[in-house]
């Protein structure tokens, strides 16, 4: 993620911001340029600061509160790149309904944040794409089983009770989980879609087996043995998180998930300038400067290098104000090539 500021003041915004706290303009994201911008009324429309020759109006969930980014009104569209993916939404007039899907929009505009910089394809279903990406976020019924989180030949199921933070750091406890997040489950879930795109699709399934094991191995009996058994001992060593464990398809959306945080949150630290000298120690690994792009990074292993010292000092700053670990995970060798190969994928560099 990028800072962005106001065009009218310079004061320095949030991504989801929705005014200038400074100024009091209306803030709106231009997908199509990658900024926040400061807007003023035109008739029906918005002029945005940023690029004051065309006309945008708000994605046409901003009036329920729900989204911040702006529709060029030359494209006929109500809604933005973001949410033109929704097909299900919950019933919004409920108030728990309503505060919880904003979180979870809130979520998935980051998520695409990232598709977009990385380029990937994102195809609606107008596209006439034959697995487009698609989002519902249902309710869980009066009755019955609860609503389950997952991804479907496209489709990507987020349960509103995910937005709940009560029940989902009790879901969290209860499985054993280092962390569980909302846009931890869009990474996931998304993971599971480029799969689809990139391996199945992209002619990779012999490198991807090479890498993270074959997939054609029985999900079900997999699922049923990883809850029954856990993860397999030593699995650290290999493996970016427990669950990754259990079957090659979620060993690469585990790492496919680790890859977006990884890039989101290196691209903040460039953006704020952030650099780590401890002076305590000579140790080269101990450092970073994160005044580069990690979009454009060549290689895994520069990310990684920056990263890693980047988490511990995140890790010490939570300690320090009594929160548990930002980042509680290891990058082991293995992983790292993980890491490396699906960012081979997303560069083009297969």
């Amino acid at each position: 993620m990028l800072l962005f500021k106001c065009q009218s003041c310079g004061q320095v915004l949030y991504f989801e911001n929705t005014i200038c706290q400074i100024c009091g303009h209306r803030i709106g994201y231009l997908p199509d340029m990658g900024t926040l911008s400061a807007v003023v009324p035109d008739g029906p429309n918005w002029i945005a600061l940023a690029s004051p020759d065309r006309r945008y109006r708000f994605c046409a969930n901003w009036e329920q509160s729900a989204c911040n980014w702006m529709v060029d009104t030359g494209s006929g569209e109500s809604y933005c790149l973001a949410c033109q993916h929704n097909r299900t939404i919950p019933d919004v007039s409920l108030s728990d309904h309503l505060r919880n899907w904003q979180k979870i929009e809130e979520a998935k505009r980051r998520l695409f944040y990232s598709l977009i910089r990385l380029q990937l394809p994102i195809p609606t279903v107008v596209s006439g794409d034959a697995e487009p990406l698609v989002f519902d976020f249902p309710a869980d019924p009066p009755s019955g089983p609860r609503v389950k989180t997952g991804h479907d030949n496209g489709l990507i199921t987020i349960a509103l009770s995910e937005a709940d933070d009560a029940r989902r750091e009790a879901a969290r406890a209860s499985m054993g989980e280092l962390y569980r997040t909302l846009l931890g489950h869009f990474r996931h879930e998304v993971g599971h879609y480029y799969w689809d795109r990139l391996v199945r699709d992209g002619g990779q399934l012999e490198s991807f087996r090479a890498v993270f094991g074959d997939e054609r191995k029985d999900y079900a009996v997999a699922l049923d043995q990883h809850y029954q058994q856990g993860a397999p001992a030593g699995w650290q060593n290999s493996f970016v998180s427990a669950y990754a464990t259990m079957h090659p398809w979620e060993d690469w959306a585990e790492t496919w998930a680790h890859y977006l945080h990884i890039l989101d949150t290196l691209e903040m630290a460039g953006a704020f300038g952030i650099r780590i000298d401890p002076g305590i120690t000579s140790d080269q690994h101990m450092g970073m400067n994160a005044i580069f792009s990690p979009m454009q990074a060549n290689d895994m292993d520069v990310l990684v290098k920056a990263w890693l010292p980047l988490t511990y000092a995140i890790n010490c700053l939570n300690r320090s104000m009594g929160q548990p670990d930002l980042y509680p995970f290891m990058i082991p060798p293995p992983v790292v090539g993980k890491l490396g190969y699906i960012h081979n994928l997303v560069q083009g560099r297969a």
